[in-house]
């Protein structure tokens, strides 16, 4: 008995593609997204805190990051005391004013 064996050639892997410009182009893709969704963004919100917190002048009424709302009555280069009730003044820094409130909104009793 005799067995015909054919003979098995592997065929060769195609030739590999470096990656040219379309490569590029998906990984850069994601970054930009990123930047405009969440960067950009977060970048022009500090920038606004910054100059709100650098405009702040005795008289203005604010309110802290822990929700304090008060009068500015001193400012210095790194706090800035509040006067939160009557004859009751508390001292936070700068950087700690969230927002700034419209002029009367504090009612005094």
């Amino acid at each position: 008995m005799s067995l015909v064996i054919v003979d098995a050639f592997a065929q060769g892997a195609p030739a590999a593609q470096e990656p040219g410009m379309s490569g590029f182009l998906i990984m850069l893709i994601p970054i930009v997204v990123l930047w405009f969704l969440m960067i950009r963004p977060q970048m022009k919100r500090q920038k606004e805190h910054t100059k709100m917190v650098d405009a702040l002048a005795k008289g203005d009424e604010a309110v802290t990051n822990g929700g304090i709302l008060g009068r500015i009555t001193e400012v210095g280069d790194s706090f800035v005391t509040m006067e939160v009730a009557n004859n009751m003044e508390v001292k936070v820094q700068r950087q700690a004013i969230a927002t700034i409130m419209p002029k009367g909104t504090i009612k005094e009793s």
